[in-house]
C-alpha cells in the first residue's frame, strides 16, 4: 500500500515537472538580454518594454481583456437564467436538460470552435469581434450554469 502510495506521489510529481517546467523556463527567459536561448546574458527588462511599446500588442491585449470580461458577464447572466429555470422543471426533464449540457463540457474546444465557425459561415456572418463575443459566450455558458448549480 504504501509503495503503491509513493509511486502516485512520484507519478502527480513528474506530471507536473513535465507541466510546469516549461512554463518556469520560458518566464526566466523572459528576463535574459541574449536572443539565445542557450547562452544567458544578463538580466533586463528590455523585451517587456518593446512588448508595451508595440502598438499591435496592446491592441490585442485590450481587444482580449474586452472580449474576456464581456463574455464572461454575459455567460453569467444567461448561465443564471438557465440554471434558475432548470430547477423549476420536472425530475425527468432537468436530468435530460443536464445531460444535453454537459456535452459542450466533454467535447473538445477545438470542435466547438470550428463548428462555430462553420456556422458563421454559413450563415455569412462577418468574422470580427462580435462573432468572436458570440463564440466565447457560447464556450462559457455551460460553465457558469454547471457552477451556479453547485450553489443551489
Amino acid at each position: 500500500m504504501r509503495r503503491h502510495r509513493g509511486l502516485k506521489s512520484f507519478y502527480t510529481a513528474l506530471v507536473l515537472i513535465f507541466l510546469y517546467a516549461p512554463i518556469a523556463t520560458l518566464m526566466v527567459l523572459s528576463f535574459n538580454s541574449s536572443k539565445s536561448r542557450s547562452h544567458w546574458g544578463g538580466f533586463t527588462l528590455d523585451w517587456y518594454a518593446s512588448l508595451i511599446s508595440d502598438d499591435a500588442i496592446t491592441t490585442a491585449f485590450s481587444n482580449t481583456i474586452i472580449i474576456a470580461l464581456l463574455s464572461a458577464l454575459i455567460a453569467t447572466v444567461f448561465g443564471t437564467l438557465a440554471c434558475l429555470g432548470m430547477m423549476s422543471m420536472r425530475k425527468r426533464y432537468r436530468a435530460l436538460i443536464m445531460g444535453m449540457t454537459n456535452i459542450p463540457m466533454l467535447n473538445a474546444d477545438i470542435v466547438t470552435g470550428i463548428s462555430l465557425m462553420l456556422l458563421f459561415i454559413a450563415c455569412r456572418a462577418t468574422m470580427g469581434a462580435a462573432t468572436v463575443l458570440m463564440a466565447h459566450i457560447t464556450f462559457n455558458i455551460p460553465l457558469s450554469y454547471k457552477f451556479c448549480l453547485w450553489f443551489l
